[in-house]
């Protein structure tokens, strides 16, 4: 069984994650590095006002490395998948549309060449590179990739457009241990990928790893 995240809140068609809207504020969320199902690995995610808004469920006995996006219908919104790559801290992972993930991907997460021996800890340094893939499914994606910079280890790192534009952060919880952060989205940034960065982050930097599946 693949491992999913079911968000109970409206998005777009499939394919198109929902973004930020752009005449508001950013989206905060709040991320619980635990599952609520039993004898599950994962993620719960809720919004601003306590409402449930993504939830990510990895069963023991499941194998594969990837995690699906769900609509509160049900309906895949994104995958991303660990792609395995011959050479120390080579591995990408890809950001599909839906779970078409024979199709190309719309975006590939790569660790930055001065943490593929570990590390995450530092501050202000490049950790994570996010490029959209050229052939994605719709035609050609609007903007450039996005950095990431910061310390995951400590919750604290902000994703940069091309212009330099913090797009997204993740930022400590207080006096709640390193399990609980908050996830804060600009207007016009796509929500759900910048929870799938989170994902792709927690593979790279996370101690320990919670889809452990990924790891192997």
């Amino acid at each position: 069984m693949t491992a999913k995240v079911h968000p109970n809140v409206a998005v777009t068609c499939l394919g198109q994650p929902a973004a930020a809207p752009a005449d508001e504020g950013p989206v905060t969320l709040t991320v619980w590095r635990k599952s609520l199902l039993f004898n599950c690995r994962g993620f719960t995610v809720f919004d601003a006002s306590g409402n449930l808004v993504y939830r990510v469920d990895s069963y023991a006995s499941d194998s594969r490395a990837e995690v699906v996006l769900m609509d509160a219908a049900g309906r895949a919104v994104l995958t991303v998948r660990r792609r395995k790559v011959i050479g120390l801290g080579a591995d990408q992972w890809l950001v599909y549309p839906g779970e078409e993930t024979r199709l190309p991907p719309l975006y590939a997460v790569k660790r930055a060449a001065q943490y593929m021996r570990g590390g995450g800890g530092g501050g202000g340094k490049s950790m994570a590179h996010v490029a959209p893939c050229s052939g994605a499914a719709g035609g050609k994606r609007a903007g450039g990739g996005y950095e990431v910079e910061g310390s995951y280890l400590r919750r604290c790192c902000t994703v940069y457009d091309e212009r330099r534009r913090a797009v997204a952060e993740v930022r400590p919880k207080e006096a709640v241990g390193s399990d609980v952060f908050r996830l804060v989205v600009q207007p016009g940034t796509e929500v759900s990928l910048a929870m799938a960065v989170v994902l792709a982050l927690d593979q790279m930097f996370g101690k320990p790893s919670l889809l452990r599946s990924w790891s192997s």
